[in-house]
């Protein structure tokens, strides 16, 4: 069928030039080829997540532009990511804004949330909730179980040291060698009402933990007489740590060293 344009061109120039240009159209478009497709659209970042979904990781927080850093390359990935803590705390309909952005962010991830309080409303699609203790070894057991390619933990929980450490010691364990653990939160560990210690020196506390795992990055410089590495000592190979926030990359830690080499005589304490 002619188009208007068509037309009103072969009233203009007749039908056979109509034609001829036409022809010479298709010639044109063959060589050319098909047009390139639109670029594609911007990806969001974390951060543009984070203010999408209203969650504090970004605003009353400055977490997102470190999480993005830790975790860009597992973006397309298939893989479990677990969040202790959903947010709201006895608010009812409340939170899980931070379960929607990891859900977005990574697109063919399943987002596991757990928290104390029954917020199993903010389920659905690829968001999977738990109700219970970040301490019960049965229920942290059972999750890991139920989602076999768990690959990232973030402890955004009670806040509470003791709570943090127990979590870490179940946990930490059963991810993969690749397998990335980050802690929110840890001014906690310097004030009492959240089981913090007001001497920075003090242990028992979520930062002496972190502080402990990086003295274990180092183990095999360690001069002491049958010391005997650790599991995190051996498993760890990069703690960044930033404001209120530490990442954790699980994997093997025995590069060797050259200290026998570099004194005359070994030595130990």
């Amino acid at each position: 069928m002619r188009t208007y344009v068509g037309r009103q061109l072969e009233r203009t120039i007749g039908s056979s030039r109509t034609a001829s240009l036409r022809r010479l159209e298709r010639r044109v478009r063959t060589r050319l080829g098909p047009p390139a497709p639109p670029p594609p659209k911007p990806r969001q970042s974390l951060t543009e997540l984070a203010q999408k979904h209203k969650t504090d990781k970004w605003g009353t927080h400055r977490y997102t532009p470190h999480y993005e850093a830790s975790l860009k390359h597992l973006r397309d990935e298939r893989f479990t990511l677990l969040e202790i803590g959903i947010g709201g705390f006895k608010k009812e309909g409340s939170g899980g804004k931070s379960l929607k952005m990891w859900r977005d962010f990574f697109p063919n991830a399943t987002i596991v949330g757990l928290d104390i309080i029954d917020k199993s409303y903010v389920a659905g699609g690829r968001v999977k909730v738990y109700t219970g203790d970040q301490t019960d070894p049965e229920l942290l057991q059972r999750i890991v179980n139920d989602h076999p390619d768990l690959k990232v933990v973030i402890d955004d929980g009670s806040h509470v040291s003791e709570h943090i450490l127990a979590s870490f010691k179940i946990l930490f364990p059963l991810l993969p060698m690749d397998g990335i653990y980050a802690i929110e939160d840890t001014q906690t560990s310097y004030w009492p009402d959240w089981g913090g210690q007001i001497d920075p020196e003090a242990t028992g506390t979520s930062m002496h933990l972190v502080k402990q795992l990086i003295d274990g990055l180092n183990y095999e410089e360690f001069l002491v007489e049958g010391y005997q590495p650790t599991y995190t000592d051996t498993h760890i190979t990069a703690i960044h740590a930033w404001h209120n926030m530490v990442v954790i990359e699980k994997g093997a830690n025995n590069e060797g060293s050259n200290r026998d080499r570099v004194h005359d005589r070994p030595y130990r304490m």
